[in-house]
Formats: C-alpha cells, structure tokens, sequence
C-alpha cells in the first residue's frame, strides 16, 4: 500500500511540475553557469518580495534543473557556515533545496527536488535559527523533533525517509521558504497569535447603541 501511495505522489508530481520560464531560465543560466547564484535578501524589496512567493514544483528531469542544483549549492558553500538554502533564495520560486545532513557520516550536503513532508511528531524541540536572506537576525523558535520526508533525485526517483533531531530542523527551514515563510515573519505571527485579554461581556460595535 506504501508503495502505491509513493507512486501517486510520482505522478502528481510528474503531471504538476510545470515547465520553467523562460525568465526562471535566463537567471538559472546567468553569468557563469559553474558558480553561485547570488542569494536573495530581504534588504531588497524586490527580492524580498520573491522570498515571500509560493514555489512550484520542477521538473526533475529538465536539464536547467540540474544547472539549478549545482549552482544553488555553490551558493551555499560560498557563505559563512550556511546549512541549507531554497531556491528561492536564488531567485527562483521552485521546489528545491539543500539540506547539510548531519544525521549521516560526514555530514554530507544533499540535494532535494520538491520534497515534501508528509508527517510531523508531536514533541518539539527549541532551537536557536538564522537565515541567509536575513541580515542579523537569529531567533529561537520550536520545531518538531522528528519528520517524515518524501521527494525526488534529478533521475525522477522518488524516495522517503525519516529524518530527526537538528537536520529535520534544517528541513523545516527550507521547507518553510517554499511557501514564502520567513523565520522572521514567523516569530512576529507567533507573537500575534499569543493570548489577550477580552471582556467577555463587552458587546461588539454593531450591537452598541
């Protein structure tokens, strides 16, 4: 039955992914296609507000995705201890990240196209973020310890794995990216959503007389 469930997600996938723009293509292939992209900050308007917009998944298999995969993690080797980075935050609104595992020997960098999390644990742990994007801004924020992880290699093959402790945090970040969340928007909703104080009998202003 998983196995059924992994195969759908394929093909929605593979139906859903849209083909890149010519604009995503130009920007993908700008400059020399062998070093980084340079990364999007919220100090720019214009790229905050591509920061801010919702990814689409891509296409595995189309050639310029690959181009993207290479350059996006020279993007994150040429920063100061960064691990991990979206694709928007290259510029691009498109479901791929990198993740550096720390979870595994060496602590690897990898690769992942339109990964998706399936399933969340219950108990969370705090921990202290920053952001590439995000100029001196480092916060404590709350994520769950462990999670269920399904995406695709640039071969089109699907996998799914469970991932804990400070990597499965590292996947939430990127993850958050592609729906346009900002760790600093994140903590000023968290603030908003604390509790107030009402007069449970204070009559609403269309009921004042």
């Amino acid at each position: 039955m998983k196995k059924i469930a992994i195969l759908f997600i394929f093909w929605v996938t593979f139906f859903n992914a849209q083909k890149l723009t010519s604009e995503e293509v130009s920007l993908i292939n700008q400059g020399n296609i062998s070093t980084a992209l340079p990364i999007y900050q919220t100090t720019n308007a214009v790229q905050h507000k591509t920061l801010l917009g919702l990814s689409t998944e891509i296409d595995p298999q189309d050639p310029n995705t690959a181009i993207l995969v290479k350059r996006m993690k020279e993007s994150l080797l040429s920063t100061d201890g960064g691990v991990g980075i979206a694709a928007p935050q290259v510029g691009i609104n498109r479901k791929v990240i990198w993740v550096q595992r720390f979870d595994k020997e060496g602590a690897p960098l990898e690769y992942f196209i339109n990964p998706v999390i399936v399933w969340k644990s219950d108990l969370q742990n705090l921990g202290p973020e920053g952001d590439l994007s995000i100029p001196d801004f480092r916060d404590q924020f709350y994520r769950s310890k462990v999670i269920q992880l399904e995406y695709a290699d640039l071969k089109g093959q699907r996998y799914s794995e469970i991932v804990e402790g400070f990597t499965a945090v590292i996947f939430q970040h990127e993850i958050d990216h592609l729906f346009g969340i900002l760790i600093s928007d994140k903590k000023e909703k968290e603030k908003n959503d604390s509790y107030k104080k009402v007069d449970a009998y204070q009559k609403s202003d269309l009921n004042k007389k």
